[in-house]
């Protein structure tokens, strides 16, 4: 088709397919960056050496340090028009913070229950016991200068949250729309973790076999868990929800039911996971209502409907 000086007109059509492969590529680009820090450094030490943690934690920093400005690219390659600034988009914000870091923190908190009582009952001094670890100076001293800890519980939930939730949602949302871009962006984050790949098969750990199968059982709950975590983002607009989620997921791992299956106490433990997790489910939407948090400013990217966005 042809406009009045004879030159192509852009359909409205067009012009959205467009900026989706823009909202994609940004994504992707986004992603392999993050990964492809990881290994400017060359090394021939494990990856829990404290030298290759330092050196990738710097990196991966950088690459966190740098996602607002790619926002900020994206915006205009997108020509996307929006009142909040870039950080505000990533959940870079004041308003509704401390429900924001403490409703989904205890939602996640609740799932975990079963592992959390599980821990309990091997505590010789039992619930007074953890309370008493989780609290000891001496502790947490001790963990601020493991690297393996600082990588696993700080770095690593801050930037890949930062990154793979707060840059990848507000640039997906305009394409794909709010619910569906919770369920897309969890997918850059699965597959980077393909990436341990290289590490086990440069080492010579195990057999391929072996590898592909805990890689893609990694991809598995390490996506179930970005939707989890993009769900939190979108409903309470903050990125510091899903930093301090994935900081406690990371701490607790994933729940051990086969250990609950041979425990003494079998019956009680495994009535606290059933009920962890439909206290979970009861609570997923009453504790990650918007209502605590204030307008969300990534919600004001979305194409109408946005029902993941509005109060429940």
């Amino acid at each position: 088709m042809l406009g009045p000086e004879h030159g192509p007109v852009i359909t409205q059509e067009e012009h959205a397919q467009t900026r989706c492969w823009v909202c994609v590529l940004s994504c992707f680009l986004l992603a392999c960056v993050y990964v492809g820090s990881l290994y400017v450094w060359r090394s021939s030490l494990p990856r829990d050496h404290p030298s290759v943690i330092k050196r990738r934690c710097a990196s991966v920093l950088l690459v966190s340090a740098l996602s607002p400005a790619a926002v900020k690219a994206w915006i205009h390659w997108a020509d996307v028009r929006v009142d909040a600034s870039v950080w505000e988009l990533m959940g870079v914000r004041l308003e509704g913070l401390l429900p924001a870091a403490v409703l989904p923190l205890l939602l996640t908190m609740v799932f975990y229950l079963g592992p959390l009582v599980h821990s309990a009952m091997e505590n010789p001094d039992g619930v007074t016991g953890e309370l008493q670890s989780a609290f000891d100076v001496q502790s947490w001293r001790l963990c601020v200068g493991d690297a393996v800890w600082l990588r696993n519980q700080v770095v690593a939930p801050v930037t890949e949250e930062l990154v793979f939730r707060g840059a990848m949602l507000p640039m997906l949302v305009p394409c794909t729309g709010p619910t569906a871009a919770i369920f897309t962006a969890p997918l850059f984050f699965g597959v980077a973790h393909f990436h341990h790949v290289i590490e086990q098969r440069r080492l010579h750990k195990d057999s391929m076999r072996v590898i592909l199968l805990v890689s893609g059982m990694q991809f598995l709950y390490t996506t179930v868990f970005g939707a989890f975590t993009a769900f939190i983002f979108m409903r309470t607009g903050h990125v510091v929800g899903p930093v301090l989620c994935h900081s406690f997921c990371n701490s607790q791992g994933l729940p051990d039911i086969s250990s609950a299956l041979q425990h003494p106490q079998r019956s009680a433990l495994l009535l606290s996971y059933v009920m962890g997790l439909l206290l979970f489910l009861v609570l997923l939407f009453p504790l990650t209502d918007p209502f605590f948090y204030g307008a969300i400013p990534v919600c004001s990217l979305a194409p109408p409907p946005s029902s993941v966005c509005q109060i429940s």
